[in-house]
């Protein structure tokens, strides 16, 4: 299964291929909602532009003027103007896009990143953590000045292009034909590079998520690889993604410099021959010392332009490519918003009218589930009730559906079939925040959320009070400890200031300042001390008199506290009852207390 969920995602990561206007497109949807400011960069920078355009001609007036005995103040006077206002506009536009660009990058950045917070689960787990970080970090880098310098550029260096040709033709049109054919060839030279830059960017970016996504999962595993001396091999895995981003990187650095090579080598030899060309026209008579001048600075001009367009379509490729692979974030699937109305009756008010109150907390009714279309059901035909109040213990094999049971709950996985109900409430009636804000999940690998204590405790209850946390945290015996932090509360969890066991607890007391209709442990216990389990164990039981406290069991310490075990097999339940009920009649189950080594006084001889 894991191989198809990453198929999958490596599919889903791949940039949008297809002609170049429609992928422009996509581009242009980042930059919409920022136009008017884009605008205001285009005109400055055709102001810029008309500036630079017009020198050659004020000088030469300049040129002109020289022995006529007329003044050259007005010329000198208009060459400094067109300098002065020239580097003011280009000031202004430069802090103006720079702006834009980054306004660019948090809108992307802030779209990517409430759309993976707010998507299915299975949609985010299917794919690689560290490429979909990169999506945020690096693809929005390229986004920056593909979004705003790169398309006014464009325009800008297009217009200075015209310009600089049109007025070539007022001074000379045979030097002008003559330039005319060397753009040409450059262009068509340039032209046919262009799709090799945009493949080789689009691969290296591709490389670098896969990068990311090893780097990040290594990391995760620091100590796993370690202990199993796989550090070479970890690294060579990571920079085999480094060495081909960096292959596809010099490929197009490599084509970027055979263009621009071409494109500015051109340019120059056609200046070249323009001079040559010219300068047997003035002897001939055919043209004036000044127009020659003033052509040859249009020609030295000219360069940036051709250049410029080559390195902003580059640059425009590389923008578009990083477009579409941020594009593609938004096809992650999300959960449904919440549409119901704050007006409605809430879920409580529901049951209570609908005469629901004897329902079970929760009801699977005929629950059929897979990860994957087409793929084995995990769970079929589900069939289970959770009391209100008590501990059910849910056990079973390896791949018996536990962990995919409080998916179903929690929503993490929709139905194929079938009926979930809380209080007697079918769940398609209920949106998210219905649910699961009548839930605690204890997760049994107890993954930090990145924050302090005190973050953490709030996640579920972001207005508890002080005295509050203190109280959930004694219940886990974790006060004492907390107290003896330097920072206290404000103590980072992302250190290594607390264990894994703490860490646990931690998570435990956030459950218990929460005070749910349902609490779902993926065994709290297992990562804890004698004396700390016989605690949380207390806690737990505490919990159960008021509310339903749903566990899935490792250690049968647990079992055997719980009101109601459930043994799952193949995606079913096949027996429920109590621990001693179940050793005399579920072979499975006695095996798996076997297995654990648990020796009761109900049956010696059976273990």
């Amino acid at each position: 299964m894991s191989t198809m969920v990453d198929r999958t995602a490596t599919d889903a990561a791949t940039p949008p291929a297809g002609p170049f206007l429609p992928r422009l497109r996509v581009l242009w949807e980042f930059v919409r909602p920022h136009r008017r400011t884009l605008l205001l960069g285009l005109v400055l920078g055709l102001g810029t532009t008309a500036a630079t355009l017009a020198t050659p001609m004020v000088t030469k007036w300049v040129l002109d003027t020289l022995g006529t005995g007329r003044s050259l103040t007005p010329a000198v006077l208009t060459l400094v103007g067109l300098l002065v206002v020239g580097l003011v506009l280009g000031l202004w536009q430069w802090v103006l896009l720079g702006t834009l660009a980054e306004r660019v990058v948090l809108d992307a950045r802030s779209s990517m990143v409430r759309r993976y917070f707010r998507a299915r689960v299975g949609a985010v787990s299917g794919r690689s953590a560290g490429e979909l970080v990169t999506r945020v970090t690096s693809d929005t880098v390229l986004l920056r000045e593909a979004a705003s310098s790169s398309l006014v550029n464009l325009v800008n260096l297009a217009v200075s292009l015209v310009g600089t040709i049109v007025l070539m033709g007022v001074l000379d049109i045979v030097l002008l034909g003559t330039t005319l054919g060397a753009i040409v060839v450059v262009g068509v030279l340039v032209g046919a590079l262009m799709p090799r830059i945009a493949k080789a960017q689009e691969r290296a970016q591709e490389s670098l998520g896969s990068l990311g996504g090893t780097l990040e999962g290594g990391l995760r595993a620091i100590r796993t690889i370690k202990a199993s001396r796989a550090e070479g091999r970890q690294v060579d895995r990571v920079l085999d993604d480094a060495q081909a981003s960096a292959r596809h990187s010099v490929r197009a650095v490599r084509t970027e410099a055979v263009a621009w090579t071409i494109a500015g080598g051109g340019i120059q030899l056609a200046i070249i021959v323009v001079l040559a060309l010219g300068a047997w026209r003035v002897d001939q008579g055919l043209l004036a010392v000044s127009g020659l001048v003033a052509f040859l600075l249009y020609a030295f001009q000219i360069v940036e332009p051709v250049t410029g367009l080559t390195m902003n379509v580059t640059q425009l490729q590389a923008g578009i490519a990083a477009a579409g692979r941020i594009r593609d974030v938004q096809g992650i699937e999300t959960e449904e918003g919440e549409a119901r109305d704050p007006a409605a009756r809430s879920p409580r008010e529901t049951v209570a009218e609908a005469g629901y109150d004897g329902a079970p907390r929760l009801a699977l009714r005929g629950v059929t589930a897979r990860y994957l279309p087409g793929g084995e059901p995990v769970v079929r035909d589900l069939d289970l009730d959770v009391p209100r109040r008590g501990q059910v213990a849910i056990v079973g094999p390896s791949g018996a559906g536990k962990t995919t049971t409080f998916s179903l709950l929690l929503r993490f996985l929709q139905p194929e079939s079938g009926e979930i109900l809380l209080d007697g409430v079918p769940y398609d009636a209920l949106s998210y925040d219905d649910v699961r804000r009548r839930f605690a999940y204890v997760e049994q690998e107890t993954p930090v959320v990145p924050g302090t204590i005190r973050e953490n405790l709030r996640l579920s209850t972001p207005d508890a009070t002080e005295d509050a946390m203190w109280a959930a945290l004694a219940k886990v015996r974790l006060d004492t400890k907390v107290r003896s932090l330097e920072d206290g509360l404000d103590t980072s969890l992302v250190g290594t200031t607390v264990s894994g066991g703490e860490r646990q607890r931690v998570a435990l007391a956030r459950a218990v300042l929460h005070a749910p209709d349902v609490l779902l442990l993926d065994e709290a216990t297992a990562q804890v001390d004698g004396l700390t389990e016989a605690a949380v164990h207390t806690v737990i039981g505490e919990l159960a008199r008021e509310r339903a406290v749903v566990t899935i069991a490792h250690r049968l310490s647990t079992v055997i506290d719980a009101d109601l075990i459930l043994v799952m097999e193949a995606g079913r339940v096949r027996a429920r009852g109590t621990h001693t009920e179940l050793l005399a009649s579920d072979e499975l189950y006695r095996e798996l207390v076997a297995a654990l080594r648990i020796a009761t006084d109900e049956a010696p001889a059976r273990v």
